[in-house]
């Protein structure tokens, strides 16, 4: 979304007609009713304001595509949130909730959901549900765990989970054919399951600052990975098949606990990759 306007983009002018309302980064703590009887309006942009309350009726808004409440002071959303059955885009970060309501299982429409930098403690259980779901934004919260049902999201590309608190993954991880990205640094993972290995279509993994003492055997079979990141772990040695991954162009393994460097180090440089010890 860009977030350069003229002027009279920040008012509903023709308030039958207006599609796009961007007013972001207007310092506003309240908005005008008014917003909320637009009802034709498929992308509204309150981001980076002082607004703490949102009314339910923002259930009106039904033709909204995008829908940024980003870096507000909301405390809760509203459950008529979920009347919005044609968001593609849900932005919710940086507010300080600790909650999202459960009927957002109706947005199935969505494909890009970021509730970054609040308070969340538990995986929102609903998320699991929007089964169209591209990419996935939670990092810099508090959660905990991640729900058996995170498999179902079977059309995920993009998981960014960086500084939470998890300390494990579940088995169904393994069950995200399409995940191309998981970001995953800055929490207290020890271990990952050997499913972790049918994730095949994976490029990016950032494990960096976890505490993982050893990787599963699975891991070989990653053959699209090219970024692998185990920084500041508790790694002592490595499964023998990560020298089978064939696009692997970066391995950064510095500040573990390695004696020794493993023979096949060397081939995988060989190849091209660069490795960071």
């Amino acid at each position: 979304m860009e977030h350069q306007n003229d002027p009279k983009d920040f008012t509903l002018e023709n308030p039958g007609e207006q599609k796009i309302l961007n007013l972001y980064n207007q310092g506003l703590r309240e908005l005008p009713t008014s917003v909320w009887n637009a009802s034709q309006l498929e992308v509204l942009n309150v981001g980076n304001n002082e607004l703490s309350a949102l009314p339910d009726t923002l259930g009106n808004l039904k033709n909204l595509r995008m829908l940024d409440l980003g870096h507000n002071k909301f405390v809760s959303i509203p459950a008529t949130i979920g009347k919005l059955t044609k968001l593609h885009f849900l932005y919710l970060s940086d507010n300080g909730f600790d909650s999202v309501p459960a009927s957002i299982t109706k947005l199935k429409e969505l494909q890009y959901l970021n509730i970054t930098d609040n308070q969340l403690i538990t995986f929102p259980d609903g998320i699991t549900k929007l089964s169209k779901l591209i990419e996935l934004r939670l990092y810099n919260n508090q959660i905990v765990s991640l729900p058996h049902s995170i498999g179902n999201l079977k059309n995920l590309r993009e998981l960014y989970l960086m500084k939470n608190q998890l300390t494990t993954l579940p088995k169904s991880i393994g069950k995200l054919k399409n995940l191309k990205k998981l970001m995953l640094e800055n929490n207290q993972i020890e271990s990952l399951p050997e499913s972790f290995g049918n994730v095949t279509s994976l490029t990016d993994l950032d494990l960096r600052f976890n505490h993982l003492a050893s990787l599963p055997n699975s891991i070989g079979r990653l053959k699209n990975l090219r970024f692998l990141d185990l920084r500041a772990n508790r790694l002592s040695a490595l499964p023998q098949n990560l020298s089978k991954l064939r696009k692997l162009e970066k391995l950064d393994l510095r500040w573990n606990q390695f004696q020794t460097v493993p023979a096949w180090i060397r081939q995988l440089e060989k190849r091209g990759c660069i490795v960071y010890l």
